[in-house]
């Protein structure tokens, strides 16, 4: 545990080397990272993975706009500063992603190379289509007071509905029923995903400068190909994407080993020229 940005963090520190940052989403914590975090540490690399606010064992804010992922980039910029890490690569998935792109946008200094999963740059993808807005028609309902006792009635009947496929759902399930936990999970909703937002294009975010690998899965019931193809747009330094083929939308737990595989490489690449794994990588 430590104390970061005027707030309690639980965070996995372990190994040594080039610092790796791990930034779940939602319903994840920290332990979404379990299958990646030993060989990152074999890899000779120091990982962090901290529960992001309102998450796992770290505080939980209760307001709704303490959510703002602009306040997630300053807690990841101040756990960074606790541990005297000046700058990471940083691997993000679901709302962590959107984080990680923010954090590399904003503060280029930082960040090392960027590893974005499932969600692509904020905004890229323009528009959502109609197939965007039949997978992704939850984020609505849970912009609704009324969605905790929906998700938790008979038994979490639509959360287990809405979350098929996910490995950890019983273990999730057990710690949304602590009080507030819930409430502050979908807060990321609240905070940043609004109804007025919905058809209205983002703003301009600066580019990332960072070398960044862009992963969307074709099993992913939750989000389009189309985000994360066009971020290659808004990348300035050397892009490389990867399409993992069935493994749903949760890659760091249905395709472990495709995925440590792509990190090790990524992570440790000294030049851009030629990727040894399939995929593009453009400078």
């Amino acid at each position: 545990m430590i104390e970061a940005n005027g707030l309690r963090f639980h965070l996995v520190d372990e190994g040594q080397g080039d610092p790796v940052v791990l930034l779940h989403g939602f319903p994840d914590t920290s332990r979404l990272w379990r299958g990646q975090i030993p060989e990152l540490v074999r890899a000779g690399h120091r990982v962090i993975a901290p529960d992001l606010r309102g998450r796992g064992l770290s505080q939980r804010p209760l307001a709704r706009d303490d959510y703002a992922l602009a306040k997630v980039v300053e807690d990841v910029i101040a756990i960074l500063g606790v541990l005297g890490i000046e700058r990471a690569s940083v691997v993000g998935h679901d709302f962590g992603a959107a984080v990680a792109w923010l954090l590399a946008s904003f503060h280029p200094e930082r960040v090392e190379r960027l590893v974005a999963l499932s969600v692509g740059f904020p905004g890229a993808g323009g528009r959502p289509r109609r197939d965007a807005l039949e997978r992704g028609w939850y984020r609505l309902l849970f912009l609704f007071e009324e969605a905790e006792e929906l998700l938790k009635g008979d038994d979490w009947y639509l959360a287990r509905e809405l979350l098929q496929g996910y490995r950890d759902l019983d273990r999730c399930l057990e710690e949304f029923s602590v009080p507030e936990a819930l409430a502050a999970g979908l807060s990321w909703y609240r905070a940043n995903l609004p109804v007025s937002r919905l058809l209205h294009p983002a703003p301009a975010l600066p580019p990332v400068r960072a070398p960044t690998l862009g992963i969307w899965s074709t099993g992913d019931r939750h989000l389009t190909e189309d985000g994360m193809l066009a971020s290659a747009g808004h990348v300035s330094g050397p892009w490389r994407y990867e399409r993992i083929e069935g493994a749903s939308h949760w890659i760091p737990l249905d395709a472990a080993e495709r995925l440590n595989a792509l990190l090790l490489e990524f992570l440790g690449l000294d030049t851009y020229a030629s990727p040894s794994i399939g995929g593009s990588l453009e400078q």
